[in-house]
């Protein structure tokens, strides 16, 4: 092994620092962090009351939970080259198995024994259509956009087969003390919720030999083959984990709305894939950060939020988002281009 040149060492003192605050100016997440805070500042500059109260600000912390729990299973599925279009059906399916169990044994009043093993039977069904999502992509060859499409609709189906298209309650235990409850009357339980998945996932995706091999598969699946990485064991995982963590979501769900909710998440699969996009993951593969694409799923919930507040038609946010998306995807493609040239 070579040493370094004096030329790669960073100086150290101010010259050293102005480098890293150069290099750190230029990542993604900076970038979208400030499109985050200039937006809030547009909206509390125009409705400083409605906008900027506390209770407003908690309401977008918790519209944010469902949607950050998805697009954290995105990021990893992403960052490896794929894609994962069916989380929202297996939110749904999940919220199903979830009711179900709690149902059937006590329903409206079931006690935490039951809450709890109800939890536990939706994550791991949602983990189930990860697994399955794994295999068709690993196994069968199949690509990630055709077999994800393809579980899309047999989730969502089982799902309404279940219940025959007709929404299925939650214990009131579960939505008092999880969807609703405010810890110190200020925090809500399911924005912490969803700030614990952040911090677990991001630091396994940044700190581990998990999260390392997943950036090596999305950059070159031979070279992550050639120096000992299981690749299709690995794929498999990945997307497993994408399925938990929409398991979770659909647990969530239920307590946020004492309710399965199965017609109402058709465009889960686009916040989760805008959210991660925006936030800096790349759809290429190979790189993305959870901290980033918790940004960017903050940025379509202040929108909805600062449109609803202003009196604007909401319909106006798919436009936005969607255009976004365009956007973000050309700077990416661009930012590719320019490194492969030099």
């Amino acid at each position: 092994m070579t040493r370094p040149s004096v030329a790669d060492i960073e100086p150290v003192g101010p010259a050293g620092q102005r480098g890293r605050l150069a290099r750190l100016a230029r990542t993604n997440v900076v970038w979208t962090l400030g499109v985050l805070v200039g937006l809030a500042a547009v909206f509390a500059a125009l409705r400083p009351e409605a906008f900027a109260g506390p209770f407003n600000i908690r309401t977008i912390f918790i519209n944010a939970a469902i949607p950050v729990v998805l697009a954290v299973g995105m990021t990893f599925v992403i960052i490896t080259g794929g894609i994962d279009l069916s989380v929202g059906s297996v939110l749904v399916f999940s919220g199903v198995v979830a009711a179900k169990v709690m149902a059937a044994n006590g329903a409206a009043d079931a006690d935490w024994t039951v809450i709890a093993l109800g939890s536990v039977a939706g994550v791991a069904a949602g983990t189930g259509w990860g697994l399955v999502n794994g295999l068709l992509v690993t196994k069968g060859r199949i690509p990630p956009l055709i077999a994800t499409l393809g579980t899309l609709g047999m989730a969502l189906g089982l799902a309404q087969v279940a219940t025959d298209g007709s929404d299925l309650g939650a214990p009131r235990r579960l939505t008092d003390v999880v969807g609703n409850h405010l810890i110190a009357r200020q925090l809500p339980v399911l924005a912490l919720v969803a700030a614990a998945v952040a911090v677990v996932f991001g630091w396994l995706l940044a700190a581990t030999r998990f999260g390392r091999h997943t950036y090596a598969v999305g950059s070159n699946p031979e070279a992550a083959r050639r120096v000992g990485i299981r690749v299709d064991r690995h794929l498999i995982r990945v997307y497993a984990l994408s399925g938990l963590l929409a398991g979770v979501a659909g647990v969530l769900n239920l307590a946020k709305f004492s309710s399965t909710t199965i017609a109402s998440h058709t465009e889960d699969n686009l916040s989760a894939i805008a959210g991660a996009v925006l936030g800096g993951t790349s759809l290429f593969g190979g790189s993305g950060t959870i901290a980033g694409t918790v940004v960017g799923v903050l940025i379509p919930v202040v929108v909805n939020d600062g449109l609803i507040i202003l009196g604007v038609q909401q319909f106006w946010l798919f436009v936005a988002v969607g255009a976004v998306l365009v956007v973000a995807v050309f700077f990416d493609q661009l930012r590719r281009r320019l490194r492969d040239r030099d």
